[in-house]
């Protein structure tokens, strides 16, 4: 199991490592999560193709708003549809993508630093 280190600790989820192929969040193993600075949850991920803004809802649902969004695409870095990214843009958040690994590194690291951010994190096992 790859572990990650706490070593500015902010409130909210933190992602420990991995277990095979799922994300370990404060000790629960995850195939795909979405983390606010509140809390992580299960994501049944659709396809990168058929991302929405209502397939990452609970992720908007926060107050302020967070500065962006880290979209983890899973194994490999791919890019999300246009029209999802320009739904976020236009609500103001922005949108960061990266393979599903780094954006956990990235999560731990953005969120020692105490940025109000969101993540939704896509299996690391493709399902295509």
């Amino acid at each position: 199991m790859a572990h990650f280190e706490r070593n500015n600790p902010a409130a909210g989820p933190f992602v420990q490592g991995f277990r095979g192929n799922a994300f370990s969040v404060d000790g629960t193993a995850y195939d795909a999560v979405l983390l606010t600075p509140e809390r992580a949850a299960d994501w049944e991920a659709p396809l990168l193709d058929a991302l929405t803004l209502e397939t990452v809802a609970p992720l908007l649902e926060l107050n302020p708003p967070p500065e962006f969004l880290i979209l983890g695409t899973g194994a490999t870095h791919r890019f999300p549809p246009r029209a999802f990214v320009a739904a976020l843009e236009a609500r103001g958040i922005g949108v960061e993508t990266m393979n599903s690994r780094a954006a956990a590194r990235t999560w731990g690291l953005l969120r020692g630093e105490e940025r109000w951010i969101v993540a939704a994190l896509m299996p690391l096992a493709s399902g295509e």
